[in-house]
């Protein structure tokens, strides 16, 4: 005996919620639950059978081998009365394994060739439904063995993408095979002759509903002897001859409703079809550029007849379809929907309007024409909200990607249209969506997925989607067996991670460990979603909180694998900057050094540097460059063939974008901490490309490339090389020109390296030893260099508080002259004890100017609150440096500024060994 599911509404606080009731077996329920125990195995029949019904065919397979009553059911034909498998990959063999419970199997969807060619293993026989799409590859042979296979067959949809390989030969198929047919939508094929057509209205009688979409040619002259139909679409279909077709249209006695959308025909055509035909009630005739450009159409004198277009408003037009007017006229179709007056003939017009209008915007969003933006905020975007809410589940998809496309100003950089965003959050589409998306449906929550994901590009729709509970949605669906919704998720969570407020809410969601998981689930043939997952966690890993979180779910290992083994140039991307994001918080965690461990990761990455995609290129050098900051990584990057690869990389790169300027000098800079590297970079011919860099425009690239060449210039080897290709004029230009201080600090420090007196007894030897052929002025670069070093520390002077500091020792007045040297990005930097030992050592060089530079250095190294202050105090009291200080600072014949400086420098060490500070 059948039992009918009826519906109760329990009281929940001031909530009402709504739950299924089998009265039968209410009480039984109720006492498992008493019992605080669900026995699955002792549910009644019709409760397992509503609740396989949710599910897609695989999932309804698993569950349904728990035991043998829960097989049996799962048999049940209204189980398998229809099926979708566009998901999913279905060959010959599933699809054989399907034929048992598919005997009365009346509607099937699917994606692709594959999945057609494996159609008629189902041996549905009583198929009455076939949609299908990605059908670019279905040939006329497959075509024609699903109709002579299927001759119940009523509907048969193939599209929107184009059918370019079916011919009018499988039309004719179709016909003969098919005598029941009474929908027939195909989209872009070449051509449709009349035979074609002609055959269609012998064999097929019944023939109501009939879409030529996008296709080059069909016979019009043969459309007129379908008296048939009722319901004609030609929307885009090009070559059509619009005299020909006012001559014969008309005649056809039962057409009521015709779309000539997208297609070039004009007013006189529009006025006889509408004027002529007896029968003719709608005519949709949306984005026809000829029409538009004419404003002579008039259809005042065919009342009663609703004419659809841009120029028309198409809420009204359709609510004058109703004889009771809707009092809203914006709710016109939900209206229709929940009325509980049926009208047979209306909802056959405003089943078609809505599938035809979801059809025609979605095309028109995809094709992306200009000056629309008054349509899409005034009725486009509120036509597919309303498309949304349909009771057809393929028009609630199309209006989904139809939102989720409007909004898409350019694919490139993922930019999207704010105002467009906002007009749809305004009209409650974000709840909507997430209402779609939470259904159990695979095709709605895809669609709406992908919506999503689009319109949180804008930083108001992202807040809105997050307060909404979205986040929690789409963790959820990240975790879908179903890569299409996986895939769609996945990238609602990568956008949304783009704002900071956003990522503690998607790792508290669970949505980290669900993206790293995609990673493993999908690691082969899923470069989509492997993308998406990885861009999510480059995001999230750029937060201190959440790089942790990622680190524990397993996302290095994961990331690390995606760009050992990924070759989709998307995926590497992201999977290096998630890397780069990982690594660099190593002052506050341990990742940076657990990515370097990681088997394979440093050699993974500077194989990447090699990339010919540039977006690769720049994230894996910046990947290895917050990677150097870890002296174990440093040096087992070089080990992997580091210094060549980003040796190699920057002579590529003057021409290439600032990141990747700014990332493959910055990753030279960190390798070039270590001695042996630097000398190695030197060795390899380094030096050159990282001077040119030095002449970029971008003040981010002045930054990375002085810091390399100030490393570089400890080595004497090197600063005469520096000399040698050129390097005194780019950084002497970095010194006095640079926007940034601290690509003037260093490049001066470079240049008192250079000029410290070491270079001229290396280039005494390095002519014979290393066979310097370029003669070099070494007294002309001294003194320029010295010239713009001077000049540069002096922007930091002020006259009258260094004359006030120099007759006072109170505090205040060297805080004066501290506040206004200190650069604060300097503090930053770490120095080696060799290196402070040689600032140290110039504070005794004969050259005033050499002095001074030492000691200001010595003072930005120093000041209190530097991430790195305390270290250097300790190397300098180490050192000796006090006793040195003195000197200088008494020294009768030092320029005041060094005298200051050094006198700062003694009271930082004061208050670093009076109040001792962690050394990080």
């Amino acid at each position: 005996m059948n039992r009918r599911v009826r519906r109760k509404v329990a009281k929940k606080g001031k909530e009402k919620v709504t739950v299924a009731c089998y009265p039968e077996v209410e009480d039984e329920v109720l006492g498992s639950e008493r019992n605080g125990d669900v026995i699955w195995t002792s549910l009644p029949d019709d409760t397992v059978i509503q609740l396989l019904s949710c599910l897609n065919y695989r999932d309804r397979a698993s569950l349904s081998s728990t035991c043998r009553t829960w097989r049996a059911l799962s048999f049940s034909p209204c189980l398998w009365s229809s099926l979708d498998i566009r998901a999913h990959k279905c060959d010959a063999a599933i699809a054989a394994s399907l034929t048992s419970r598919c005997a009365n199997l009346h509607k099937l969807r699917f994606r692709g060739a594959d999945s057609a060619d494996a159609i008629i293993h189902i041996q549905a026989r009583k198929l009455r439904e076939i949609s299908g799409d990605y059908c670019r590859k279905i040939t006329d042979a497959t075509l024609s063995v699903i109709a002579a296979r299927h001759e119940e067959l009523e509907s048969l949809q193939l599209g929107p993408d184009f059918c370019e390989n079916i011919t009018s030969d499988a039309i004719k198929a179709v016909a003969h095979c098919c005598p029941k047919l009474r929908k027939l939508r195909l989209s872009g094929i070449k051509k449709i002759n009349g035979d074609a057509i002609n055959a269609l209205a012998k064999h097929c009688p019944n023939l109501t509903d009939i879409g030529f979409l996008d296709c080059l040619n069909v016979d019009e002259m043969a459309l007129g002897n379908v008296v048939s139909v009722r319901m004609l679409s030609v929307a885009g279909t090009s070559n059509l001859k619009w005299n020909l077709i006012s001559q014969v249209w008309h005649k056809l006695p039962k057409l009521i409703m015709l779309d000539v959308s997208r297609t070039d025909v004009g007013p006189v055509a529009i006025s006889r079809l509408l004027s002529s035909s007896k029968s003719l009630k709608v005519l949709c005739a949306l984005n026809c550029p000829v029409l538009e450009q004419n404003t002579s159409l008039s259809t005042g004198k065919n009342k009663g007849k609703l004419v659809i277009a841009f120029s028309t408003d198409i809420f009204k037009g359709v609510a004058s379809l109703f004889v009771d007017a809707p009092k809203k006229e914006k709710n016109v179709f939900l209206d229709w929907m929940n009325s509980k007056k049926k009208d047979k003939n209306l909802d056959e017009i405003m089943s078609w309007l809505e599938w035809i209008l979801s059809h025609t915007l979605l095309r028109i969003a995809e094709n992306n024409p200009q000056d629309l933006d008054d349509f899409w905020l005034k009725q486009g975007a509120p036509l597919l909200l309303s498309l949304m809410q349909s009771s057809q589940e393929d028009v609630q998809e199309r209006a989904a990607t139809g939102l989720a496309t409007f909004v898409v100003i350019n694919d490139e950089n993922a930019s999207i249209d704010g105002g467009r965003a906002e007009a749809v959050m305004k009209d409650g589409g974000i709840r909507l969506l997430l209402d779609l998306a939470n259904s159990w449906r695979e095709g709605l929550q895809s669609e709406a997925a992908k919506a999503i994901a689009n319109l949180s590009v804008n930083a108001k729709v992202a807040k809105a989607v997050a307060e909404e509970g979205g986040i929690d949605i789409l963790a959820v669906l990240a975790r879908s067996m179903n890569r299409l919704v996986a895939e769609e998720a996945a990238g609602g969570l990568w956008n949304l991670s783009v704002g900071e407020e956003h990522k503690g809410a998607i790792a508290e969601a669970g949505g980290v460990k669900a993206l790293v998981d995609l990673i493993f689930k999908w690691s082969s043939g899923g470069d989509g979603v492997l993308e998406r997952a990885a861009g999510a966690l480059a995001n999230l890993a750029a937060d201190d909180k959440c790089s942790m979180v990622v680190a524990l779910a397993g996302g290095v290992h994961a990331l690390v694998m995606l760009a050992r083994n990924c070759k989709f140039e998307g995926v590497q991307e992201q999977a290096a900057r998630a890397l780069a994001n990982l690594a660099a918080h190593g002052d506050s965690n341990n990742n940076n050094s657990a990515v370097g461990q990681e088997a394979g990761a440093l050699e993974a990455l500077v194989q990447l540097t090699r990339s010919p995609h540039e977006g690769v290129r720049q994230e894996a050098a910046g990947a290895l460059w917050n990677l150097s900051f870890d002296d174990r990584n440093r040096e087992a990057i070089a080990a992997a063939g580091g210094v060549e690869a980003l040796v190699a990389l920057a002579q590529t790169c003057s021409n290439a974008s600032q990141g990747l300027q700014e990332r493959a000098a910055g990753a030279l800079w960190g390798l070039s901490v270590s001695e042996a590297n630097c000398i190695a970079i030197g060795r390899e011919g380094g030096v050159a490309p990282l001077i040119a860099l030095a002449r970029s425009e971008a003040e981010d690239v002045h930054e990375t490339a002085a810091g390399a060449l100030w490393n570089l210039a400890f080595n004497h080897g090197n600063a005469l090389r520096i000399v040698e290709e050129g390097g005194v004029p780019a950084l002497v230009h970095l010194c006095t020109s640079s926007g940034s201080k601290m690509a003037r600090f260093m490049a001066a420090l470079a240049l008192a390296y250079m000029f410290d007196g070491r270079t001229d007894e290396f280039a005494l030897i390095g002519t014979s030893s290393e066979s310097t052929s370029k003669s070099v002025n070494l007294d002309g670069a001294r003194r320029m260099a010295l010239k713009h070093i001077d000049a540069f520390v002096l922007t930091f002077s002020d006259p009258q508080a260094f004359a006030t500091a120099a007759a006072s020792s109170a505090p205040a007045a060297l805080a004066q002259v501290t506040e206004r040297a200190r650069i604060q990005e300097a503090g930053h930097l770490r120095c080696s004890g060799a290196e402070i030992g040689r600032f140290i050592t110039m504070l005794r060089n004969p050259s005033p100017v050499l002095k001074t530079c030492a000691a200001f250095a010595l003072l930005q190294f120093t000041i209190p609150g530097g991430r790195h202050a305390s270290h250097h105090a300790s190397l300098m009291q180490s050192a000796g440096a006090s006793r040195v200080l003195r000197a200088a600072a008494a020294a009768a014949t030092a320029p005041i500024e060094a005298k200051i400086f050094s006198r700062i420098v003694l009271r930082n060490l004061e208050h670093h060994h009076n109040h001792v500070e962690p050394s990080i």
